[in-house]
């Protein structure tokens, strides 16, 4: 999780991170569009979840709760802090 961190100083994200990890990179970075975009038409519950917890962010509870059943999960009670901390943990692998 550090050197991911630590990324965050760069201009953009490293070419070896997966485009999962760059569009939590992008948004960590503010960029929550560029962070949609990335993930906006993947398949697979993995860009699923991203995208779940990018609505929550930007506040659109509904559209969220449609990619949290896509991704086989359920819209956190947690921090946005602590769901992207278990995204990029869960990514890093």
């Amino acid at each position: 999780m550090s050197s991911f961190t630590e990324s965050l100083s760069l201009a953009t994200p490293p070419e070896h991170f997966s485009v999962h990890l760059k569009s939590l990179w992008h948004d960590k970075k503010g960029d929550w569009q560029k962070a949609h975009d990335l993930v906006d038409s993947l398949p697979g519950v993995e860009a699923a979840w991203i995208h779940a917890y990018l609505h929550r962010k930007e506040g659109d509870s509904w559209n969220a709760d449609y990619w949290y059943a896509r991704a086989k999960k359920v819209r956190p009670s947690y921090t946005l802090e602590k769901e992207w901390e278990s995204l990029v943990s869960h990514f890093i692998k």
